[in-house]
C-alpha cells in the first residue's frame, strides 16, 4: 500500500476531518467554500491505498502571497511525513502559480507543525495574541522566489 498525492474537493476536506480529533465541528463544507470563494486555491490531497487521509488546502491573498490555511493528517499516519510531503507540493505548486512568498499560522499546541515549518525554512513573522498561550497564532512566512 502506498500514498498517493492528488488534488482534492470540499467534500475530501470535510472527510478528512472526521478523522483529524483537533478539529471541532465548526469547520464545514460551507466554511470551507466561503474561504476559498474568489480566490486562486489548491486543495491537496493524500490517499493511503484509495482512502483519504490527509490535506492541505490553501488560497490566495493577493497577487503574490499565497495563504496555507489549514491541513490535517489522520493521527496513524502521522510519523509517515505526509503533511510535510503535502506543504512541499503546496510550494511547487505557489511557485508554477507566480506567487512569491507563503504564509500560514499555527499555534504552540501544534509543536510537530511548527517543527515542521521551521525545519522547512519558515520564518516567524507575527504574533496573535488570544488570549492564552495555547489558543494564540504564530505568523510564519516563507519566501518562495526563484533565484
Amino acid at each position: 500500500m502506498t500514498y498517493q498525492f492528488v488534488e482534492g474537493t470540499v467534500d475530501d476536506i470535510v472527510a478528512v476531518l472526521a478523522l483529524v480529533p483537533e478539529f471541532d465541528n465548526s469547520i464545514t463544507a460551507t466554511t470551507i467554500a466561503e474561504r476559498l470563494a474568489g480566490k486562486s486555491a489548491l486543495i491537496l490531497l493524500a490517499k493511503y491505498d484509495t482512502a483519504p487521509i490527509a490535506f492541505k488546502v490553501g488560497y490566495s491573498l493577493n497577487h503574490d502571497e499565497f495563504y496555507s490555511w489549514l491541513g490535517g493528517v489522520a493521527p496513524q499516519h502521522r510519523e509517515m511525513k505526509v503533511a510535510s510531503q503535502l506543504c512541499q507540493l503546496q510550494e511547487s505548486w505557489a511557485v508554477a502559480q507566480g506567487f512569491k512568498t507563503i504564509k500560514v499560522k499555527s499555534m504552540n499546541q501544534f509543536p510537530n507543525m511548527l517543527h515542521m515549518l521551521i525545519a522547512s525554512g519558515y520564518h516567524i513573522c507575527g504574533y496573535d495574541n488570544n488570549g492564552a498561550t495555547t489558543n494564540s497564532k504564530i505568523a510564519f512566512i516563507k519566501s518562495i522566489t526563484q533565484a
